[in-house]
């Protein structure tokens, strides 16, 4: 290699660096844009819809309804009483 291979090499790979340290302490930096996050806890329930087509003629469609009660959406993930263990 030459000497001027090695000087380029070593500009392009410090500016890469540098570029990725700005770019990460930037994105820290943001709250998600202004864009808030979820959705306000309330009453009723929000609406997924997901639709997959395989493009010969299979596929499906299904509407998830998750709660905005953040107590509601909890217990969906606490197992039922009446298992093996009890305690």
């Amino acid at each position: 290699m030459t000497l001027a291979s090695v000087i380029i090499g070593g500009i392009i790979l410090a500016v890469l660096i540098v570029r990725a340290v700005w770019i990460m302490r930037a994105e820290a930096g943001e709250d998600g844009g202004g864009r808030p996050r979820g959705v306000r806890p309330g009453t009723g329930y929000t609406e997924i819809e997901s639709n997959y087509f395989s493009g010969v003629g299979g596929g499906s469609q299904m509407i998830t309804r998750v709660p905005r009660d953040p107590q509601e959406y909890a217990r969906a993930f606490v197992p039922k009483r009446g298992g093996k263990h009890r305690s």
